[in-house]
Formats: C-alpha cells, structure tokens, sequence
C-alpha cells in the first residue's frame, strides 16, 4: 500500500495533478488582483455601475484562463469541451428565453445608463437603494431593510423613476383650509415657514399655489426644494411646523362633513318604530 502510494506521487499523473491545483489557487489570487486593480482604474473614468461591471468581467476572464491551463494540464482536450460547452449553451439558451430576455435587457440598461449603484429608485409599488446592477437583475435595498431582486425585463417594460438622479428634489405638500380662511395669511405663513427651515433651499424659491375648491376646504399645495438627501426630513419637519403654526394662527384645517336633515314624516316613523321596540 505505501509502496502504491509513493510510487503515485512520484507519477507524473500526480506531478500534473499539483500543478493544475496550483494553477487553480494562483488564478483566483491573480484573478482577485485583476479585478481589484480594474476597479480602482475604471472608477476614476468611469461610474461605479461600470466599474463593478468590468472588475467581474476580468476576475471570471482571469479565473476561466487558468482553469482552462489546468484543464490541459490534467490531460482534457480543451477542442472537446469548448465543443460541448457550446452545443450545452444552445440548448440551455432554448430552455432559458426568460433568461435570455433578462441578459439583453441587461445590455441595454448598461447603455443606457438611468441609474447607477447607490441610487434610490422606484419600479412599481417597490421603492429602495441599488445595491447591485447585474446583467440579469438588478438587487435593491428598501427602506424597512428587505432585500429585492428586480429582473432587467421588468425594467425595460415599467415605468422606472430615479428618485437620486439630480441633486435637489421638490417637496409638494397638499394642505387644506376653511373656506373663511384668508389666503394671503396662510400664504405668508407658510413662505415664513420655509424661510426658518434650515433644510429648505433659498433657491429656487417655495411656490405656494391655489388648486381648487372642494367640498370642504380650499385646496392649496405648497413645494418647497431640499437636497435630495434632506428630503425626507424636510418633509417631517415642514409637516409639523405647518401644523404648530396653523393653530398658532387660528388656521383651521377642515375635515369632512355632513349635515343630514330629515323630514316630519321620517322622525314621526322612527318614533314610533322606537316606541314599538320598546
């Protein structure tokens, strides 16, 4: 048994053995190497979506050439396997056409460019942060902290809004008042308002606009402008502020009401089916 044992690692089937393993660790060292060092060059030229897609092309590009060394250094016929790997992506291609959809919508997300890592975007009712653009899906973190794969053909065919895209957003607030309210007051409240808020911008400037007249209120919007990473503080802030100001102020923000009114007849009938009940 031992003599078996030396004598195979003194074979040249083990000699090729250890040089395929070594092959195999060296590719994925030079391979992580590769990658990292394309990264840090693409990322000075290029976004962070396009960076993080060419370090993955060149670690697996790295990592399939040493795989393929240590292939042959095993003995295996590389022609043959490159034969048989394409005949097995034909048909993995047939029983995949979702797949296939996802990687060409994937392609022309890449070109197109309407987001990158790091933005905040919206698809459908799922709202959250890009963690990841790749070339079948895109993964997204929303903000109660859930993990959501996206499949690319769903983003070429739904309406996608990049809520990060440009650096300040527009705060719409939709506020009601009494019909005896006067307008010029609540307008003047509410530009004060803004004017103390820290987070709203001087510019461009708060609009304050006259929407309607509704059954209840007069229906007024307010939009203010933040950066976008203020905005959703700005949002809690302004809300309460309107609030404290508008009791302040004695500004009253009606809710809905009904006045009903019966007739003789109806009150007599409930009376009465009043007084049969009891």
């Amino acid at each position: 048994m031992i003599e078996q044992l030396m004598n195979y690692l003194g074979s040249e089937k083990f000699f090729s053995l250890m040089q395929a393993t070594v092959l195999i660790i060296v590719g994925f060292l030079v391979a992580g190497i590769a990658a990292r060092t394309t990264y840090k060059v693409c990322l000075k030229r290029f976004s962070q979506h396009h960076a993080t897609l060419n370090r993955r092309l060149v670690y697996w590009l790295v990592l399939a050439l040493f795989i393929a060394s240590a292939l042959k250094q095993l003995g295996f016929n590389l022609g043959v396997l490159l034969g048989a790997a394409g005949v097995l992506s034909v048909a993995i291609g047939f029983a995949s056409q979702t797949s296939v959809s996802n990687l060409i919508s994937g392609l022309f997300l890449i070109g197109e460019r309407p987001f990158q890592i790091g933005d905040t975007i919206k698809v459908g009712n799922t709202t959250g942060e890009i963690l990841s653009i790749d070339l079948l899906s895109i993964k997204l973190r929303t903000f109660d902290n859930l993990f959501v794969r996206i499949p690319n053909e769903s983003l070429i065919k739904t309406e996608v809004t990049n809520l990060t895209r440009f650096p300040i957003r527009r705060l719409d607030i939709k506020i009601g008042v009494a019909y005896k309210e006067d307008i010029s007051q609540v307008r003047q409240v509410l530009l004060q308002i803004a004017e103390q808020n820290p987070l709203s911008l001087d510019e461009p400037i708060p609009v304050f606009q006259f929407l309607s007249f509704a059954e209840s209120s007069l229906d007024l919007q307010f939009s203010v402008w933040a950066r976008k990473e203020n905005y959703r503080e700005l949002r809690t802030s302004l809300l309460g502020e309107i609030k404290i100001a508008f009791e302040q102020q004695g500004i009253e923000i009606p809710f809905p009401q009904r006045d009903l009114n019966l007739s003789k007849d109806t009150v007599e009938l409930l009376q009465q089916n009043r007084h049969d009940k009891t």
